[in-house]
Parts: structure tokens; sequence; C-alpha cells
């Protein structure tokens, strides 16, 4: 009777063990922020269908990242119909989401998605978005099926154009 026991608790622990982290989900104003820890949050970077997915990690205290976000935010407007995705990740403290992220995401008028990414462990997941990736931000990832680019550093639009659009057209 205790095999079983034992035996159940072990297949019990192990399916708890595989199920993903649900999303937080933080909203207000109109504006919803998801937030998720790394193992939650990959599918972001794994998407296998003919679209473009442009990844950038940003946060609202980056003056780099805030300079180029207009950019990324005129990309999501220009190419909805066109297959290319703009995502944004914020890197932003999670207990400053409600008074610092979201009345930025009003203040600028952003429409592109922007989820958070909750994950102190920098270390452990920074390589798994691009092997040689510093950490520092702003950092973009672009992918579709055909290929995949990582740029660690600001773009203009036309930049940002160019690079988007190299990959999408192969």
């Amino acid at each position: 009777m205790r095999k079983v026991i034992v035996w159940i608790y072990l297949i019990g622990l192990s399916s708890f063990a595989q199920q993903k982290k649900e999303a937080k989900v933080y909203q207000s104003n109109g504006i919803e922020v998801k937030s998720y820890d790394f193992d939650s949050f990959e599918h972001y970077l794994k998407y296998d269908d003919d679209t473009t997915y442009v990844i950038n990690f940003w946060a609202t205290w980056c003056v780099p990242c805030v300079k180029e976000l207009p950019f990324f935010e005129e990309i999501n407007k220009k190419y909805k119909n066109d297959k290319i995705k703009v995502i944004l990740v914020s890197l932003d403290m999670p207990k400053k989401v409600e008074t610092s992220l979201i009345p930025f995401l009003l203040k600028k008028k952003m429409t592109a998605e922007v989820v958070l990414l909750d994950d102190p462990d920098a270390n452990s997941w920074i390589e798994k978005v691009d092997k040689d990736w510093s950490g520092a931000i702003p950092a973009t990832y672009i992918y579709n099926k055909k290929g995949h680019a990582f740029f660690e550093k600001s773009f203009t639009f036309e930049e940002l154009e160019k690079e988007i659009l190299s990959l999408s057209n192969k």
C-alpha cells in the first residue's frame, strides 16, 4: 500500500513540476500587461508559422530603449497586415508595472503587445535568447521560420525596417 501511495505522490509531483506558471495579468485604463517567468515566456521565441516576430527587450528606465520605442510602434502599425508582429518585452521591476510601466504605455499611446519578463535569474535565461547576448538593453530578436537575427543595440527606424524586411523577404 505504501508503494502505491508513494507512486501516486511522485506522479502528482511530476505533473505539477511540468505545468507552466500562469501569467500574472496587470490591467489599468484599457492596458493589459502579462507577466511571465522565462519558462512561461519562452514560447514567444519559438513560434513556427509564417509571421516574422520582432521581440524587443527594453525598460522604461533605459534611455536608448525609450528613444527607439516609437520605431517599433511605427513598424507595428505600418506592417500590421503583413505578418510582422512586434512584441515589447519590458524588463521593468514588477512592483513598478502599475506605477511606471502602464502610465508610460498610456502616455506614449503604445499599441504593440507588451509583456513583462519577471525572472530575476537573468544568468539562466539570457543565453537562451541568444548565446552572444551580454544582457545589455536595448536588445532585439527578429525571427521567422526561415531564420533569425539578434541585435544588442539601438535602432533608427530605417535600420530596424531594413533588418526586419531582409529577414521577412528571405
